[in-house]
C-alpha cells in the first residue's frame, strides 16, 4: 500500500514542560507518514470576574477583567505557538489558537481540517478513571478520527 495511513495530523499542545514526549511522538508520526502537521492550542474561555495567571503561560499578565485577560491569553498563546511552530517547522497557516472547551474544540478543529489522527497528551493518574486526563477523555468521548494519547509524566511538586 503506497498511500500513507495518515495525511493530516492534529497535535493539541498545552505548553507544559511535560509535553515534550507528545511533541516528539507527533514529529515521529509526521516523519513516518509524511503527513501535514497542524498545531492547536485551546484557550479556555475566561469566566467573568476571573483575573489569574493560568498554568502553562510564560510571563506576567497585566490585564484584569475577563475580556482583557482572554485577549492577553490569546496573545500569549499565539506567541508560544509561533515559537513552537518555528522549532517544529510547521507553517504559520497550520498553527491554530482557538477559544473554548479543549476537548470539544480539539474534536471540532479535527473535523474542520479533515484530520486523520489527533495527538494529545495525558497526565494519567491512578485507576481506570485516571487513565486519561480530562482533555484526553473528552476527545475520546466523541472522536472524529483516530486518537493517539501519549502519556506524560506528572510535574514534580
Amino acid at each position: 500500500m503506497d498511500t500513507p495511513i495518515y495525511k493530516q495530523l492534529l497535535l493539541a499542545v498545552d505548553f507544559e514542560n511535560t509535553s515534550e514526549p507528545v511533541i516528539e511522538r507527533a514529529l515521529r508520526m509526521r516523519a513516518l507518514t509524511n503527513a501535514r502537521l497542524f498545531l492547536l492550542h485551546v484557550v479556555e474561555h475566561v469566566p467573568p470576574g476571573i483575573d489569574f495567571m493560568p498554568v502553562g503561560y510564560a510571563g506576567d499578565l497585566a490585564a484584569s477583567g475577563d475580556l482583557a485577560l482572554e485577549e492577553e491569553l490569546l496573545g500569549l498563546a499565539r506567541g508560544e505557538l509561533d515559537a513552537l511552530g518555528e522549532r517544529l517547522d510547521v507553517p504559520e497557516a497550520d498553527r491554530l489558537v482557538r477559544v473554548g472547551s479543549p476537548g470539544h474544540m480539539i474534536d471540532e478543529v479535527a473535523a474542520e481540517l479533515g484530520a486523520d489522527l489527533i495527538i494529545v497528551g495525558s497526565h494519567g493518574r491512578h485507576g481506570f478513571k485516571g487513565l486519561f486526563g480530562s482533555t484526553a477523555r473528552a476527545v475520546l468521548r466523541h472522536p472524529v478520527c483516530d486518537v493517539l494519547c501519549v502519556r506524560m509524566e506528572e510535574p514534580a511538586s
